[in-house]
């Protein structure tokens, strides 16, 4: 099966041809400033690098921070209605409570609270007050609102109040784009609210960028399919990302973790990606990146939902660094690294110029950097490998040694000895590995759900039911799918026989099922 795998970094745009399992080609090119144009650039070298690219491509796969850098940014966000169903509780603290200030005054639209939910058990808190509902929808109507969020207490175990809210917004708003909180978040009101309000206020630029990445694709003949990749290392068909841009938050990490396994053949393992403007470190399990737990924040939000365990650095290839060597990073030259950096001619000394300095890299002229003393690029290299090392210790879950994968265009700047680890491993194609992660990526369907009045049988099967649907609907056939996680928490202090169940099915690209 031939693939394309496109992955936009904040400093450069990856592109490989994945052909019978193998790297075809492989392309490096700068990222521009309207994304777009790097995507191009890339495509367009992998067409004169193979003349039948696109002649047969089954599959372009698309790994993008354009929705996580909107909200880190605060760019191209749209306002959005937050409809909150759970009075009489949860009213001390509203929608957008624990967001930042600035965020907040850019993406809230019209709240509004009504009554209805239900309890921790799944029994009704109060009924649903289908006229609050109809009002608040009237409310954002007039206020210009497209995008709404609704939330409801419990949603996770009984979605019946979001599913009803959703219907009747839909006859006072029509052609709002909506988003239900219990298809995204777990339990956890504010964070599950949190998650599903980042979502809708991305609605606007998901659909452009959906689309403008779907221009390119045609501008270059190719007429596959059009994937975008998730951050569990899976990916999901376009028509499914523009409903759920957040699925595609830290996916350029995770693409180069699923690359990294695929390149080396290893499915345990401590990964290093050093990119232009950071360092990312997550560990792989199972050949897929081990999740995290805990609530993460994104952009300054606090939310929970499925996300990868990753610690990033402010280390990379385009890493700024002080004349006199007293400040590494945590600035970087970005996807300006080709023209500000000494080696290319710039004037800016960049953590790559020592790296030539040192030997370690070939790139541009090291003529440039010859005057760079020995032992002061030596110390600095050794501190860039400091801050290395003690990422990957944080990482660690337990005292061995474990095998760290080096992969990125900015490897060069891990040493070839770590504490903590056995052997650092590099593999042909690293600089590209998060292209390749996104080219060989498969679909998933992901359910973590908490059931009750079920049996233990009857709940993982529905849970699995429903995992195999969001996997055909992620994009992935039917036939070819299978289990690779399933967990099962009975919940002691919930009546009514109540467990955690979460299920994940995932499958090879088939015919799209849509979103």
């Amino acid at each position: 099966m031939r693939r394309i795998g496109i992955d936009v970094g904040g400093t450069n745009t990856d592109a490989v041809l994945i052909d019978g399992g193998s790297v075809r080609h492989a392309v490096k090119t700068a990222t521009t400033a309207d994304v777009l144009g790097g995507i191009r650039t890339a495509l367009a070298e992998l067409r004169d690098a193979d003349g039948g690219a696109a002649a047969d491509v089954q599959a372009v796969v698309i790994g993008t921070t354009h929705f996580t850098n909107a909200v880190i940014e605060r760019r191209a966000l749209q306002r959005v209605g937050a409809l909150r169903i759970g009075l009489p509780a949860s009213a001390s603290l509203p929608p957008f409570v624990d967001w930042p200030e600035d965020l907040a005054a850019l993406v809230g639209g019209v709240v509004a609270m009504v009554p209805g939910g239900h309890e921790y058990d799944g029994r009704p808190l109060v009924p649903l007050d289908h006229g609050a509902v109809r009002d608040a929808a009237k409310r954002m109507a007039d206020a210009g609102l497209r995008s709404i969020a609704i939330t409801a207490v419990f949603s996770p175990l009984t979605a019946a109040c979001e599913i009803e809210a959703a219907r009747i917004v839909r006859e006072e708003i029509p052609h709002a784009a909506l988003t239900l909180s219990h298809e995204l978040g777990r339990i956890g009101l504010l964070e599950r609210e949190n998650v599903t309000l980042l979502n809708a206020c991305l609605q606007d630029l998901a659909a452009h960028a959906t689309a403008a990445f779907a221009a390119a694709l045609a501008e270059s003949g190719i007429a596959a399919p059009l994937y975008l990749t998730q951050n569990d290392g899976t990916i999901m068909h376009a028509d499914l990302a523009r409903r759920f841009p957040v699925y595609s938050f830290a996916s350029g990490p995770t693409n180069s973790m699923r690359g990294a396994a695929f390149l080396s053949g290893l499915a345990e393992g401590v990964v290093v990606d050093v990119g232009g403007t950071t360092t990312d470190i997550g560990y792989l399990k199972g050949g897929f990146p081990r999740e995290a737990n805990a609530a993460v924040a994104i952009g300054g939000v606090r939310t929970l939902f499925r996300m990868p365990d990753l610690l990033s650095l402010g280390l990379g290839g385009g890493t700024e660094i002080a004349a006199d060597g007293s400040r590494v990073g945590p600035r970087s030259v970005g996807f300006r690294l080709a023209e500000a950096a000494l080696v290319f001619g710039g004037d800016t000394l960049t953590a790559t110029d020592i790296a030539v300095a040192a030997g370690r890299v070939t790139l541009g002229d090291p003529r440039r950097v010859a005057a760079l003393a020995p032992g002061f690029t030596a110390a600095l290299l050794a501190r860039m490998g400091a801050m290395i090392e003690e990422g990957v210790d944080r990482m660690k879950t337990e005292a061995g040694d474990v095998t760290l994968l080096a992969v990125g265009g900015g490897s060069f700047l891990i040493p070839d000895r770590v504490a903590g680890c056995d052997a650092v491993v590099r593999v042909a194609h690293h600089a590209v590995a998060n292209a390749v992660g996104a080219a060989i990526a498969q679909a998933s369907g992901e359910v973590d759900q908490v059931f009750t009045g079920l049996g233990r049988d009857a709940a993982i099967a529905a849970a699995t039911a429903e995992a195999e649907r969001r996997a055909v609907a992620a994009g992935a056939a039917a036939a070819t799918l299978r289990l690779v996680e399933i967990e099962d928490i009975p919940l002691a202090y919930l009546p009514g026989e109540a467990r955690r169940v979460r299920v994940r099915m995932i499958g090879d690209i088939g015919a799209p099922a849509g979103g």
